[in-house]
């Protein structure tokens, strides 16, 4: 950062050393693809930036995986004594796909608004401070610029004039807003075999716990998924999930399962991007699964810092609320049922 004569000032935004200006995409004037390697190679700092933040600020431990090979080929971030010191519960974090890493909510809100708004400290910090155990698994990890250089390629052939793209619309590109493309390079090929190993061997150890899970954009669907994958590991263990503008799909990953679509109800809110004041009901055609509600911010990459504390609220709440279901005792509705058997009361 210091080499970009970038740095953040004792507010944590991203400022020019010498102008004390936020950043400037168009450096190299009207020089399109020289601009975006800038651009990357300052969004590989922000990786290695957070991540020395993460150990030496918030006191986490880098984690390699797999633990069996001696040459470890991903990571991700757990605090200190989390398997075997008490906590009053876990929470795991999951971020949205495309150029973000552990630590990281959004490249673009950390470059224009600083780190409280685009990285994972805070909501860490937090954690740390109601006596939660954390792990920030690293999602993206695995993932390769394939499809960026794509992009960048296409819009030099297409001429776009550099000057006229806002840095918003840069990010847009840039943090890949249809599903990655990754190649096997990785012990966890994908963010769901990533999530679904550090679930196997870090999380369903902690016996006791009780396990929160706050998720932003794809992180949604990575817990789908593993709730898919560890369906009574996951209802026994985990007592609240917080979506955060969430591209998970309910009808496609969960089916009719009528166990888990009753889960869910009970255990689940999103938080969405919306002009609603914050925690205002906005509910969707497309989503009713569960209790919905406003972020409080139009902006997709704002929405965790915009409802951090509305999110925390709502986890205190479950932990003090929470019950013992037994799930295999559900009945399952037949074609014959008139009424709904089971009716759980919304948080």
């Amino acid at each position: 950062l210091e080499e970009f004569k970038y740095d953040f000032n004792d507010k944590a935004e991203l400022r020019h050393t010498e102008t004390q200006q936020p950043f400037v995409f168009n450096y190299y004037k009207n020089v399109l693809e020289k601009n975006c390697k800038r651009y990357q190679t300052l969004g590989h700092l922000f990786e290695q930036y957070i991540y020395e933040l993460l150990e030496k600020v918030c006191k986490l431990q880098k984690v390699y995986i797999p633990l069996a090979d001696k040459e470890p080929r991903s990571f991700f971030f757990m605090s200190e004594s989390t398997l075997t010191r008490h906590h009053s519960a876990l929470l795991v974090l999951l971020q949205d796909h495309g150029v973000f890493r552990a630590g990281q909510w959004s490249q673009q809100a950390i470059i224009r608004h600083g780190l409280q708004h685009g990285s994972q400290i805070p909501c860490i910090q937090m954690a740390l401070q109601a006596h939660y155990g954390v792990i920030v698994p690293n999602l993206n990890d695995s993932f390769v610029g394939v499809k960026m250089e794509k992009e960048w390629k296409s819009l030099l052939a297409q001429n776009i004039e550099p000057s006229s793209l806002k840095m918003v619309q840069t990010e847009s590109f840039l943090s890949l807003q249809q599903p990655p493309q990754y190649v096997p390079d990785k012990c966890s090929n994908t963010p769901e075999e990533h999530m679904a190993y550090i679930w196997d061997y870090f999380i369903s150890k902690t016996e006791g716990k009780d396990v929160a899970f706050l998720v932003h954009g794809y992180g949604g669907f990575v817990f789908m998924d593993l709730l898919v994958r560890r369906k009574w590991e996951v209802m026994s263990k985990v007592y609240a999930v917080a979506f955060i503008d969430s591209e998970h799909h309910v009808g496609h990953q969960l089916g009719s399962d009528v166990q888990l679509l009753a889960w869910i109800r009970h255990h689940c809110r999103e938080w969405v991007t919306s002009p609603k004041p914050l925690d205002k009901p906005a509910a969707t055609v497309l989503k009713k699964e569960f209790p919905m509600v406003s972020a409080g911010t139009e902006e997709h990459s704002l929405a965790p810092s915009s409802s951090l504390e509305s999110i925390f609220k709502y986890f205190k709440k479950a932990l003090k609320a929470k019950t013992t279901v037994n799930f295999s005792r559900i009945p399952i509705a037949t074609r014959s049922s008139t009424k709904i058997l089971v009716k759980f009361e919304d948080l």
